[in-house]
């Protein structure tokens, strides 16, 4: 009798020997470049990612600015060269760190293959494996390339490929998908795909394009740049030339010589030279109030924390704007594999047989017959526990928990493909364990049918029986009788059902999609508490796009779900105007995952669903989750409330400029422009961004700040234009004039952060007291540094009217607008062009958001990736042929070692490292 492992699921492989590729054929392979490329995704490269981060709209702009500013010699004026530093090298810093973690977190299953070349084993990289090569696969296993069963039989989790948590018997003929691992035996597999060939690259293939960051913080930053960088370079050039031209003519009022051009001013003196210089550092000063450089720092400083407290709970970030992006999603899509469930098994419940064939708890069963099916099931389980699989496993860890005496098997049957069922013999008797038609007579079954296809609809189903013994073949002695069931289902984590509550209240639509069968996530999806779950929808019925649409808003719960229509699922959420997330942990999801707006992959997931996720649960929790909408809504709440700070300073900028384009000068210069910047934008808006705030995320980012900013703009620009009026009347000087427009937009600061940090706590009454007294310090003791002069008395109490007329003038627009509805928009995006559509009081507007230069960026795109895809070929021909010479070194070593028998005996020739020499041995043979 057989006494090995039972759950061993295959006998050693038989049959004839294998021979495999010979030398030559695999090198004829080689050279047709059918090589296996490694064409997984990767993280981008350091240097891409530096690129990215350096190469910007907003660095060059400020690099522009910088350079004019150096051109003056005032080296001063180059402070706000810290904000850009910073701010780029915050984004560096996360996205290297980013993908070190991943990169980290790639650690592959198995770097080299086992193949059979020539008749002999050798194990080679898995880039040197060519087609038709034979690969000896075993337990744990990730099958390397797609391939054709020869020889053996094993059983195969393709759950990271398919969702299908049940493990799949693989004979000779059937088919194995590379990305797939083998949970049991041992198969000789030849193999028929390569590199971009195979299943799982074809699915990475698709996933190989840039997604578009689905963010409105960034989306709002974005357009304020380009706005910005539009209207500077007329803005500028006029205000500049305005600037100049009023020296030029002030000089030409005071010269001799009527008649002389401009030129002759340039090169009259210092002083035409000085005043050139003025007017870059106003026109510069100018052009940096259009930016938002501190928003811009600020956003960056904020999620940059998020994530690192994110990192904390065992979360990884990728991508800054993804918290953003989580908590403004309505849609969660779940993976039921490796999200809700851990992708192991549990024993759902242990039952004894009824007299009716019925399945009865042993709860309400008599203590003996509750103690033998125990007994049986542990006994088993226990017995076979030295290879056991994840059935096996699942009942191990259940009675782990529980106080079941057993005794020492005296045989054991291993599991067999031919059997379907695995058995021991004890004192008190000798049991089986497999599935019902295949352990019981045609009567027994008939008994109990109907209750195992009950169990069977949310559930695997073994059954358990005595039998009278076994023959030494392994072979049940008389007819099995059925003593109890155990019911066998994926293993929910502890956390779900929690996590899926705390979506639910936040208004968060769920829906699970998944490649396994319907019934069976259907009865997970309604245990961890999943809206609708009753109702679910097998996918392979839902062949067409309308099928789908419809589908989409009818269920919640998807099953035998294809990666390609989990994708076409996403799409259609996304086309209704929903932001939607997506979990995942397979390649099967890579996909989906790329097409939500936000995704979240488990670091246990495979190498391709980690590494496109925006998200990475590193200890695999799914709690996790409303951490990272609790982030994300500090985050948005609070950058909403102090924005409107630093896009207070970008309009009244811009209308400023325009104004002193007819009536110069520009009253700020960058230094002046820096105590505004630090005390009344960037102090408090960086302490008032941190402020714990969990509040739910209303309106758009966009106009709720604009509905802060507005008022303030429009009064420091009428207060702003009051007193340049007051200067042009008075005949005041430059600096007057500054130091005026200081304290005015001062006041009025003041009063939006009043007004954005109401109701007050400790924090922002803190806030508010040191900009006041800072402000007043920074005017009262540092007038030198910061270029403010001295006014008369009556001049500073006109200023203060002035003052006191912009913050009535703030508070009175700011109520009017609040009475002012958002404007609704919506964005549908999915491959190639995308559509925006808007609604608002007036007529409906459809615009497409292609554009010719994205299409010419796309195009150059798929040229460097063709590069590197030649590139990576070349790379992976060049290791195939160094193993095939290491290999054919190797057998003509073996060659050379070689016995002949001649008349002086047996002589035995070895072979040498150094070619042409000989160590010969001879020993005579007399007899």
């Amino acid at each position: 009798m057989a006494t090995t492992d039972a759950n061993d699921t295959v006998q050693p492989i038989t049959g004839e020997p294998l021979t495999g590729l010979t030398f030559e054929e695999v090198r004829t392979r080689i050279e047709a470049g059918q090589v296996n490329v490694n064409v997984d995704l990767k993280t981008k490269s350091v240097r891409q990612l530096v690129i990215e981060n350096v190469c910007t709209l907003f660095n060059l702009i400020n690099i522009v600015l910088a350079a004019l500013v150096i051109a003056t010699g005032s080296i001063k004026n180059l402070t706000f060269l810290l904000i850009v530093v910073l701010n780029t090298g915050i984004g560096i810093f996360q996205a290297l760190r980013s993908k070190r973690m991943v990169d980290k977190l790639t650690l592959l299953v198995s770097k080299r293959a086992t193949v059979i070349r020539g008749g002999q084993e050798s194990e080679i990289d898995l880039d040197q494996i060519v087609l038709d090569d034979l690969v000896r696969l075993g337990r744990g296993d990730q099958i390397p390339a797609d391939a054709v069963v020869v020889q053996g039989e094993a059983l195969v989790n393709e759950s990271l490929l398919t969702g299908e948590s049940d493990l799949i018997r693989k004979e000779p003929g059937s088919h194995l998908m590379s990305g797939s691992f083998v949970d049991s035996g041992i198969v000789c597999a030849r193999v028929e795909h390569v590199g971009a060939d195979n299943y799982v690259a074809r699915i990475n293939n698709e996933a190989k394009y840039v997604k578009k960051v689905n963010s409105e913080i960034m989306n709002a930053l974005n357009a304020i740049v380009r706005f910005a960088s539009i209207i500077m370079l007329p803005l500028g050039i006029a205000l500049f030339v305005s600037s100049v031209y009023e020296s030029y003519s002030d000089w030409a009022m005071t010269s001799p010589d009527s008649a002389a051009g401009i030129m002759t001013w340039l090169f009259s003196g210092s002083a035409a030279w000085a005043d050139v210089s003025a007017a870059i550092l106003s026109t510069v000063g100018a052009l940096l109030g259009m930016i938002p450089q501190g928003l811009v720092l600020l956003t960056s400083s904020v999620l940059a924390i998020a994530t690192f407290r994110l990192a904390r709970r065992k979360v990884l970030a990728q991508q800054l704007y993804c918290i953003e992006t989580l908590a403004r999603v309505d849609v969660l899509c779940l993976d039921k594999t490796g999200t809700i469930t851990s992708g192991r098994m549990e024993v759902a419940g242990v039952y004894a047989v009824g007299e009716d064939g019925s399945a009865v708890s042993l709860d309400e069963c008599p203590a003996d017959t509750s103690a033998l099916v125990n007994a049986a099931l542990s006994g088993i389980a226990r017995a076979t526990s030295a290879d056991a699989n994840e059935t096996c496993r699942a009942i191990l860890d259940y009675y782990a928990k529980r106080d079941t005496a057993t005794t020492a098997a005296l045989t054991v049957v291993p599991f067999s493909s031919t059997k379907k069922w695995s058995g021991a013999s004890f004192p008190e008797g000798s049991f089986i364990m497999g599935a019902a038609q295949f352990c019981l007579g045609a009567e027994a079954f008939a008994r109990i049918e109907q209750t195992v296809s009950s169990l069977a609809d949310t559930c695997r189903v073994l059954v358990v029986a005595s039998v009278d013994g076994f023959t030494k073949e392994g072979d049940m002695v008389g007819e099995a009788r059925p003593l109890g069931f155990v019911t066998i289902r994926d293993e929910i984590r502890s956390s779900a059902e929690d996590t899926i509550r705390y979506f639910c209240q936040q208004g968060v639509t769920l829906n699970v999609i998944s490649g396994d069968d319907p019934r069976t996530v259907s009865s997970i999806a309604k245990v961890v508490g999943i809206p609708g779950a009753d109702a679910f929808v097998d996918a392979t019925v839902l062949d067409t796009p309308q099928k789908i649409d419809a589908a989409i808003d009818r269920y919640h719960v998807f099953g035998r779900v294809t990666p390609q229509q989990k994708r076409e699922l996403v799409v259609a959420l996304k086309r209704r105007g929903h932001t939607v997330a997506m979990t995942g942990d397979g390649v099967n999801d890579v996909l989906a995952l790329k097409e939500a707006d936000c995704s979240v992959a488990m670091a246990a997931g495979s190498d391709a669903a980690r590494n496109v996720a925006e998200i990475v649960l590193v200890d695999n929790d799914f709690a996790s989750m409303p951490e990272v909408v609790a982030e994300g809504r500090r985050s948005i709440n609070n950058l909403q409330r102090s924005a409107a700070l630093f896009l207070t300073k970008t309009l009244f900028s811009m209308g400023l400029a325009a104004i002193c384009i007819f009536a110069p000068p520009y009253p700020f210069q960058p230094i002046t422009m820096t105590l505004i910047n630090f005390f009344c934008i960037g102090f408090p808006s960086f302490v008032l961004a941190l402020e714990p705030n969990r509040s739910r995320v209303q309106g758009r980012f966009l106009i709720n700040v604009l509905k802060r900013a507005c008022p303030a703009s429009l009064a420091v620009l009428v207060a702003c234009a009051l007193c340049m009026f007051a200067s042009s009347t008075l005949g005041l000087g430059k600096s007057a004039l500054s130091t005026m427009c200081l304290i005015t937009t001062s006041a009025i600061g003041c009063s939006l952060i009043w007004r954005i940090s109401w109701p007050f706590t400790r924090l922002r009454a803190a806030v508010f007291a040191f900009v006041t007294i800072g402000l007043c310090i920074g005017v009262a003791v540092f007038p030198d540094f910061f270029s403010i002069a001295s006014l008369s008395l009556p001049l500073f109490i006109a200023t203060v009217i002035v003052a006191l007329l912009g913050c009535t003038l703030f508070f009175v627009l700011a109520r009017l607008i609040d009475r002012i509805g958002a404007r609704r928009s919506r964005s549908a995006t999915g491959f190639g062009r995308g559509v925006r559509m808007s609604l608002g009081s007036g007529a409906h507007r459809v615009t497409s958001t292609g554009s010719t230069a994205r299409r010419t960026v796309q195009a150059l795109a798929s040229r460097i990736k063709g590069r590197n895809e030649r590139r990576d070929l070349a790379r992976a021909q060049a290791s195939a042929q160094r193993a095939v010479d290491a290999e054919r070194e190797s057998a003509t070593r073996e060659r050379r070692r070689r016995v002949v028998k001649s008349s002086r005996g047996i002589t035995v020739s070895m072979g040498s490292k150094r070619k042409g020499q000989r160590d010969r041995s001879q020993r005579s043979d007399r007899a």
